[in-house]
C-alpha cells in the first residue's frame, strides 16, 4: 500500500457515510439546510486529500491539508448540531463522530509535524 492510501480510504469511507446520513435527514427546512452544509463539507476532505498528495511542495501540502482539516472540523460541528437538535439519534452518529474526531487528530498532527519540519 502506498503511503497515504490508508488515510485517503478512510476519508472516502467517511464521505460515503456522510452521504448516507444526509439522505436520512428529515425533509424539513432545517433538515435541508443542514443536509446541504454537511454534504459539502463532509465530502470535500477526501478529494482535497487526494489533491494534497500531489502537492508541489511541502508548503503546498500543508496548505491543502489545512483545507482537509477545515472540512472535517465543520463536519464535526454539524454532526453535533444534528444530534443536539434531535434531527437524528445520537447512537446512529456516534461511530461517525468518533471517526471524524480521529481523522481531525491525524490530519492535525500531520500538519503540525510537517510545519515544524519545514521551519527547521
Amino acid at each position: 500500500m502506498v503511503k497515504g492510501d490508508d488515510i485517503e480510504d478512510r476519508l472516502i469511507d467517511f464521505a460515503v457515510r456522510i452521504v448516507q446520513v444526509c439522505d436520512s435527514l428529515p425533509d424539513t427546512a432545517v433538515g435541508r439546510h443542514v443536509r446541504g452544509q454537511l454534504l459539502r463539507c463532509g465530502t470535500s476532505p477526501a478529494p482535497n486529500y487526494g489533491e494534497a498528495r500531489s502537492a508541489e511542495s511541502n508548503k503546498d501540502f500543508v496548505h491543502k491539508l489545512k483545507v482537509v482539516l477545515k472540512g472535517l472540523n465543520e463536519s464535526r460541528v454539524l454532526l453535533k448540531i444534528i444530534v443536539r437538535s434531535g434531527l437524528l439519534p445520537a447512537d446512529r452518529l456516534s461511530h461517525l463522530q468518533d471517526e471524524c474526531g480521529q481523522l481531525c487528530r491525524i490530519i492535525g498532527s500531520s500538519i503540525q509535524t510537517l510545519s515544524s519540519n519545514t521551519k527547521r
